[in-house]
């Protein structure tokens, strides 16, 4: 069976989604499917209109070419027509939810738009149960048709050699916008001399928020906003962290948590969303408005040995080869 896998996502500058992409299609492969990657390097899939003109008529034209007989649409968006049945992966109904502060035009497409195209999806695959939750709430439709299948993590994070470092810091890992709750880190790692923080994701406005509170605390040098970084440089930094920081309000699944405990860093993670599934009794769970309660889990965390038990047991969670072999089966059911 062919399938076409849109992968524009991962497209320059990718993030969880364009991780997703990349890993859902090599997990593909390796059952049998005969995948078609659909994606044009030459289009920023980060600019609304070139993200509209991708999904609605680059898109299905390149699945026309393609001769796949299933689309997969990745990245929690579909076209109005594809000529062929389509699955499509919700990764959070965040649209809906928590982004009351964006632009209406990219509410509209993403939330309420997007909302009526995932009813006439052959099938929905979302990444947790807390995921499934929302979207039977808020899109509705027949439960039947909405699958749990957890995205997979790359082998190299749990592959990664431990090396602690003389001047310690803390790790977070997602795009600095204000849902992720990156000012709950920046007061964390206030509190704790010493402890370091370095912030990895792509900025927002929300980023000179966060710069203003660590010039207010007097940490201002000891707060990196590093932006986007290759794959070489995200693994070092995911060898060489002292715990890894995700106070995000909502997540539809949290690959920072993920990667972190399939890298071996002990995890403070918020008591929120797919959060508290994700990272279950491998790392310490706090309220996200908790100020002091994540100060003394992150100092504990500082202390703290993952062993390497609990690096495997996450590893086979979150395996791209479960996940691929439980999309197949989806394909199939759909074909």
């Amino acid at each position: 069976m062919k399938v076409a896998l849109d992968l524009q996502l991962a497209v320059g500058t990718s993030t969880g989604i364009g991780e997703y992409a990349r890993g859902l299609a090599t997990g593909l492969r390796a059952t049998g499917i005969d995948v078609s990657e659909l994606a044009n390097p030459r289009l920023d899939p980060w600019r609304f209109d070139r993200r509209v003109r991708w999904d609605q008529i680059e898109l299905p034209i390149q699945l026309r070419r393609s001769g796949a007989a299933l689309l997969h649409a990745t990245s929690g968006t579909m076209p109005y027509r594809a000529g062929v049945p389509v699955v499509t992966t919700v990764h959070d109904l965040a649209w809906l939810r928590v982004q009351g502060h964006t632009r209406p035009y990219a509410r509209w497409y993403f939330g309420t738009f997007m909302r009526r195209r995932y009813r006439t999806a052959a099938a929905i695959v979302v990444d947790s149960n807390f995921t499934r939750t929302e979207y039977l709430e808020l899109v509705g439709g027949d439960p039947a048709r909405v699958h749990v299948v957890y995205p997979g993590v790359d082998p190299a994070f749990v592959a990664l050699e431990r090396v602690r470092g003389e001047r310690p810091f803390a790790l977070a890992l997602g795009t600095v916008e204000a849902r992720k709750n990156l000012l709950r880190a920046i007061e964390t790692v206030a509190a704790i001399p010493d402890l370091r923080l370095v912030s990895v994701g792509p900025p927002t406005p929300y980023l000179e928020v966060c710069r203003a509170r660590a010039a207010e605390l007097g940490i201002a040098d000891r707060v990196e906003f590093r932006g986007y970084v290759e794959r070489s440089e995200l693994l070092r930094l995911h060898a060489q962290a002292a715990v890894a920081l995700v106070p995000s309000r909502y997540e539809g699944f949290g690959y920072a948590a993920a990667q972190a405990l399939c890298a071996g860093i002990p995890l403070v993670a918020a008591a929120s969303s797919s959060l508290i599934e994700v990272t279950g009794i491998d790392g310490a769970l706090c309220n996200p408005d908790d100020g002091a309660a994540w100060i003394e889990a992150t100092r504990t965390a500082l202390e703290a040995v993952p062993t390497t038990a609990m690096r495997l047991a996450a590893a086979e969670r979150f395996a791209w080869s479960t996940a691929a072999a439980a999309c197949s089966a989806i394909y199939r059911r759909v074909v």
